[in-house]
């Protein structure tokens, strides 16, 4: 698998906050990492990127940030924008960020508010971006999340690097914890009690050389091929199994397949390792809100089991709505584009199965889907679309770079 999205972010941005040279290996090779990097460059990082795929960043430390020339552009990257965001807040500067049209209806007063606590000032579109950071000399705080968001929690953590004091984030509920483990990686002191995390200001991060696990939520989509298609299996080698992102597998064994686990070691804190699907029966799985923020980005796959013949209820999950995409929205037009039964709920959706697919042939009959630019969307279709009579067309394909760009050779490998 291409190294793992989220863990990549935030190894990049702790190296540029660090003392000394960080070099990573099997860096994520998506669109998303590289606006962080492109962002890293433009506030005074030393940014190589070699051909191997492997990163090299020299830090600044904490407090090192130079001032851009011009607005940071986050692409289409919601992690960009957020922690940098934070990252910036203690510093004496005015930080312009801006994104592309999706990014830019994404809600940014959650990181907002905290950060305005905090001492800097925010400037932003309402809620929005283009947004304008004003960094200032920061005071710890102790906040308390309402919507349960690693993003808000990381960007938060990063400015309380900078702050005086003791800053602690409280979650509702548990979401992944990668922040957590890199900063202690780097040197940093990170305390946890329940669900609530706590770092001091003022703190030393040391340079790190480390190994980029497979992304987990990448291998999502071929763990659900192989547990919907019969007589399917697919092994996954040295892929991230931090246990705050791989709820899909319990899933996977609800839905009727057979599911194999092997962690072979840790590095930076990471588990990885191997996981192996088979597919043995289809059936139907629920998943209410208290298991959606940690299957938050493999939702769309889950999705697709219900294009195989099973039925997938999801509720409690409106942080769908304002991802790169309204995902419940584009999911449901889109698998019914392609002939599967979907119905959309306020928080959620169902697809296949009896109560929303009566008189349905089981087997869907293709068509043509709009993956409205979200990477996760097209990949979500192109599964579900192996289940289909005839082939199926999937407009928009293209954002599959944002996170895997490698993703329809390695399909058209696994299928021919």
């Amino acid at each position: 698998m291409p190294g793992d999205k989220s863990i990549s972010h935030r190894y990049a941005i702790l190296a540029a906050l660090a003392e000394g040279r960080s070099t990573f290996e099997d860096f994520a090779p998506g669109a998303d990492c590289r606006s962080t990097l492109s962002c890293l460059g433009r506030l005074g990082v030393a940014v190589d990127v070699e051909a191997s795929g492997a990163v090299r960043i020299v830090g600044r430390a904490l407090g090192g940030f130079r001032e851009p020339a011009d607005a940071l552009d986050a692409g289409n990257s919601g992690t960009t924008l957020r922690l940098l965001m934070g990252s910036v807040a203690g510093h004496a500067l005015a930080c312009r960020f801006v994104g592309d049209a999706s990014l830019s209806r994404r809600p940014m007063r959650r990181v907002i508010e905290p950060l305005e606590q905090m001492g800097a000032r925010v400037e932003a579109t309402e809620g929005h971006a283009p947004l304008t950071v004003r960094g200032a000399r920061l005071h710890g705080v102790a906040y308390r999340q309402s919507v349960p968001s690693a993003q808000v929690k990381s960007a938060v953590l990063l400015a309380g690097l900078h702050a005086e004091g003791t800053t602690s984030v409280t979650e509702p509920a548990a979401t992944r914890d990668h922040t957590e483990r890199a900063l202690a990686t780097f040197g940093g002191m990170v305390t946890m009690s329940g669900l609530t995390v706590s770092v001091a200001g003022g703190q030393h991060l040391g340079a790190q050389t480390l190994a980029v696990p497979g992304d987990f939520s990448s291998a999502a989509f071929w763990l659900v091929a192989a547990a919907a298609l019969p007589d399917s299996s697919v092994e996954i080698e040295n892929v991230g199994l931090n246990p705050t992102r791989t709820g899909l597998l319990d899933v996977l064994g609800r839905f009727g397949a057979r599911v194999y686990v092997e962690v072979t070691a840790t590095v930076g804190g990471e588990p990885r390792g191997i996981v192996r699907v088979e597919h043995d029966q289809s059936g139907a799985v629920t998943i209410a809100s208290d298991e959606v923020p940690g299957l938050i980005d493999e939702l769309p796959a889950i999705a697709a089991l219900g294009a195989h013949g099973g039925e997938v209820t999801v509720t409690g999950a409106a942080e769908l709505r304002v991802k790169e995409s309204d995902r419940i929205a584009a999911l449901v037009a889109g698998f019914r584009a392609l002939g599967i039964a979907a119905e959309e709920r306020a928080d959620g959706f169902i697809v296949g199965g009896a109560r929303v697919g009566a008189g349905r042939s089981p087997r869907p009959s293709g068509g043509r889907a709009d993956a409205r630019g979200d990477h996760r969307m097209a990949m979500a279709f192109a599964i579900a679309a192996l289940a289909a009579r005839q082939p199926s067309t999937i407009d928009g394909a293209d954002a599959v770079v944002i996170s895997y760009p490698g993703f329809f050779d390695t399909l058209n490998r696994l299928t021919t």
